[in-house]
């Protein structure tokens, strides 16, 4: 079992810069890979960076440049760093675990105000 506690979220202007971090702790040996997602009401949640134990990342065309994830295994961390922030980038951001199966956190919300 692995739980997953998300912060950093909150209200920023457009332009500006947040880091969200999430905290992985229980039971497990290792952490595959570790990702954020996002969602909107009423949308689909989508992938916004991925990366996995070896430190190999991938984005989403929509933040490329401007966001950057990485993790500290020691401390079974992982962020995301995000800044240039878009009215469009406001969303409840999800992290998310796959060990032995897949875990998610209970969200943060970011909100960028245009």
């Amino acid at each position: 079992q692995v739980q997953l506690v998300e912060s950093g979220g909150g209200l920023v202007q457009a332009g500006g810069s947040l880091r969200l971090s999430c905290v992985a702790s229980g039971s497990f040996f290792s952490i595959n890979y570790m990702a954020w997602y996002r969602q909107n009401l009423g949308k689909q949640r989508e992938l916004v960076a991925a990366i996995t134990s070896g430190g190999s990342t991938n984005y989403a065309d929509s933040v490329k440049g401007r966001f950057t994830i990485s993790r500290d295994n020691a401390k079974k961390t992982v962020y995301l760093q995000m800044n240039s922030l878009k009215p469009e980038d406001t969303a409840i951001y999800y992290c998310y675990a796959l060990s032995t199966g897949g875990y998610w956190g209970q969200g943060t919300q970011v909100t960028v105000s245009s």
